[in-house]
C-alpha cells in the first residue's frame, strides 16, 4: 500500500478513536495529547525504519521502551491503557504496513472497533475507584458494603481493606461502586442505600 494512504487511514482512525470515542466517554482531554503524540510518533518512527539501515526490531523495540515510560509517570485505569496500546498499534500499522491495502485497512478498523464494542456501557458498565478513610472499624464485609452503599449512595461493586484500625477505629479501604441510577429517587427512602445502610447498622 503506497505510504500516504496508510498514513492517512492512520490519521484518520486515531482521530475517530480520540475524538469520537475517549474522549466522548471518558471526559479526560489531557490524554488527548499523549495518544495522539503516541500515534503519530510511532507512525513517524515506524515509517524512517522501513527506509533506515538500522533493524527495524532493535528500533522497535528501543521505541516500546520508551513508550513505557509514559505509563509510569502516572497512574491509569485499565481502559485508558488499552486506548494507548491501540494508538500505538495504529501507529504501527500506519508505518510498517503489511504490503496490503485492504489487510491493513481491515487491521486498523479492527482495532477501532474492538475498543468501541469493548469499552461500550452496555458491555462494561461505568464504575468508580477510590480510596475511603472511614471513621470507624469495620472487621465484618457485610456492614463495610452496607456502610459504603450508603455512604456512596450506589451499588458497591467490590471492595478491599487496605487497612483495618481497631485502636484508632478506622478503616482504609478500596472500593469500586456505580452510582445510583434511578433519577428523583430519594436517598434515604425505603430501599435505597442509605436507609438499608442504617438498617445494618442498629
Amino acid at each position: 500500500m503506497p505510504s500516504y494512504v496508510a498514513h492517512l487511514a492512520d490519521l484518520v482512525a486515531v482521530s475517530v478513536l480520540v475524538f469520537g470515542l475517549f474522549l466522548p466517554r471518558h471526559r479526560r482531554p489531557e490524554l488527548v495529547v499523549a495518544y495522539l503524540t503516541t500515534n503519530v510518533g510511532v507512525l513517524a518512527v515506524a515509517s524512517a525504519l522501513t527506509t533506515s539501515t538500522v533493524g527495524a526490531g532493535l528500533g522497535l523495540g528501543l521505541f516500546g521502551i520508551l513508550s513505557i515510560i509514559r505509563l509510569r509517570s502516572e497512574e491509569l485505569a485499565q481502559h485508558e491503557i488499552a486506548y494507548y496500546f491501540a494508538a500505538l498499534t495504529l501507529g504501527l500499522l500506519g508505518g510498517l504496513g503489511t504490503g496490503t491495502e485492504a489487510l491493513d485497512l481491515g487491521l486498523m478498523a479492527a482495532v477501532v472497533a474492538v475498543v468501541a464494542i469493548g469499552d461500550h456501557h452496555r458491555i462494561a458498565p461505568r464504575s468508580r475507584s477510590q480510596h475511603v478513610l472511614l471513621d470507624r472499624a469495620h472487621p465484618r464485609e457485610t456492614t463495610l458494603r452496607a456502610h459504603l452503599a450508603g455512604l456512596l449512595e450506589g451499588e458497591v461493586v467490590a471492595v478491599r481493606v487496605i487497612k483495618l484500625d481497631l485502636v484508632n477505629d478506622t478503616t482504609l479501604v478500596d472500593v469500586r461502586w456505580r452510582p445510583s441510577e434511578a433519577p428523583g429517587t430519594d436517598p434515604n427512602g425505603p430501599g435505597s442505600p442509605r436507609a438499608a445502610a442504617l438498617e445494618a447498622v442498629r
